[in-house]
């Protein structure tokens, strides 16, 4: 039986859903193709209908995280949601970044091609949220660096947060991140 193109693509939505989440919370070398069809209610053999290999299923799923990224009203709102224990403790729907940048360097180049139009894109978001921020006269190559260090310290403290085993610490690198970002405290 033959399936309909709305159905392929119907089903191609669910291996990159179900991809997307299984590698946040598992990382990319501990999933397998034939888990992420199970999880998306499909057949092993029916993953090449849709992707040439693993690295095209990561490399794709890599884009469609960040292509859904939830957009927040202001930095603030954006760096209270990033910095807080919800998003710590759901790594499945979090960041993509920080669940999967440190493996990343083992993958493909093209997957490693895609991280960085990833990072790349929310330096320019941040980038652009701060100089609205701070006003037509703030000088872009200094609100680059700060956005650069900012997201470089909202992930390390995320990642951080999720790789203690002491729940207090956990808390304490997400708020303190979080003040400093906010406040510069």
């Amino acid at each position: 039986m033959r399936v309909s193109r709305e159905k392929m693509a119907e089903n191609r939505q669910r291996i990159l859903t179900e991809a997307a989440r299984l590698f946040r919370e598992k990382g990319v070398d501990a999933v397998s193709v034939a888990e992420v069809m199970k999880a998306a209610g499909l057949t092993h053999g029916g993953f090449y209908g849709h992707f040439q290999s693993k690295d095209e299923l990561v490399c794709k799923t890599m884009e469609q995280m960040t292509d859904h990224e939830e957009a927040y009203p202001s930095f603030d709102a954006f760096a209270k949601h990033y910095l807080s224990c919800d998003h710590r403790d759901n790594a499945g729907e979090g960041c993509a970044t920080a669940a999967l940048g440190l493996e990343f360097r083992h993958q493909s180049e093209e997957a490693r091609a895609e991280l960085t139009r990833v990072i790349e894109a929310q330096i320019t978001r941040l980038t652009d949220a701060l100089a609205k921020e701070k006003g037509e006269e703030a000088n872009l190559d200094q609100l680059r660096r700060e956005a650069i260090g900012t997201w470089s310290a909202m992930v390390g403290a995320m990642m951080m947060a999720r790789a203690v085993n002491d729940p207090g610490l956990s808390q304490e690198i997400l708020e303190t991140t979080r003040d400093w970002v906010l406040h510069g405290e």
